[in-house]
């Protein structure tokens, strides 16, 4: 069997969102870094901790962070680990602009 040359697999859906053994990963159920994240979203949304706002938003970057350094690292797909890529620049670019 001879392995698909890289042309033909970035041109293939099959080959960005899906695992090496061949689950489909564009969307798996929240991690616990993502689950914080939503967390902070909804507060934030509620204005539930208007007094503790700047503490949410920081644990909501962290969190983002976190995920994003997972998804780099150990990204199911090229999707994921691209998509972990976009969201670390993004959130170093958040916390360095401030």
């Amino acid at each position: 069997m001879t392995a698909e040359p890289l042309s033909d697999r970035l041109r293939s859906t099959s080959w960005w969102f899906r695992s090496a053994d061949g689950r489909q990963t564009l969307w798996q159920p929240p991690n616990p870094a993502l689950s914080v994240w939503l967390v902070t979203v909804v507060l934030e949304w509620l204005n539930l901790s208007a007094a503790h706002a700047s503490t949410v938003e920081g644990v909501g970057h962290g969190a983002l962070v976190v995920w994003s350094l997972d998804e780099v690292v150990r990204g199911a797909s090229p999707f994921r680990r691209i998509l972990g890529a976009i969201v670390l620049a993004v959130q170093i670019a958040v916390l360095v602009h401030g």
